[in-house]
């Protein structure tokens, strides 16, 4: 598999759940395209082009009357490098929860058949931390500390909105 499809499964496996969960009502969440320009094609086939312009995230919707944003990575390592999210992803992440929206990240582990949430505030905290010369990695043992693990769940292989309803609850009982 190369490099830039390294992430197909678990794509698929987040576009399979998005169908699920638009067929029951719970949320509409999108896959957003790449903007690319093509600049030769054979019938639907683009035989050459480029990207325009870089993208924002890989998904965004409106959940429980919300907006809501995320990036998907997925990392053959045991710990997320934090240079699989993009500065340009990151700011756009920030910039939705400023203005309200629920914004976070998935990530992945492909050894171990794991995938966790880390909301926007957990990804802040090791992005800053980096930039003054910390690590520039999660370690696994920090992603089951501070991050949340999604697992399949109300009838969907990848119930990660079941994190976000958990997320959510805590900041109202917070608050």
């Amino acid at each position: 598999m190369g490099y830039g499809n390294r992430g197909m499964a678990f794509e698929h496996l987040i576009n399979v759940t998005d169908q699920q969960y638009a067929s029951k009502g719970m949320a509409i969440i999108n896959k957003r395209p790449t903007p690319v320009k093509v600049l030769k094609s054979q019938g639907k086939r683009v035989i050459s082009g480029f990207f325009e312009e870089k993208s924002t995230v890989d998904y965004d919707g409106i959940y429980e009357g919300k907006s809501i944003v995320f990036e998907a990575k997925s990392t053959g390592e045991k710990r997320f490098p934090l240079s699989m999210l993009s500065k340009h992803q990151y700011d756009y992440l920030e910039l939705a929860h400023k203005n309200g929206a629920i914004a976070f990240l998935l990530v992945e582990i492909r050894p171990l058949h794991r995938v966790f949430l880390l909301p926007v505030e957990t990804i802040r905290h090791y992005m800053e931390k980096a930039k003054k010369g910390g690590r520039k990695s999660i370690p696994l043992d920090d992603l089951d500390i501070y991050a949340f693990e999604v697992n399949r769940g109300r009838g969907v292989p990848l119930d990660y909105l079941e994190t976000v309803d958990k997320l959510e609850f805590e900041k109202v009982i917070n608050q």
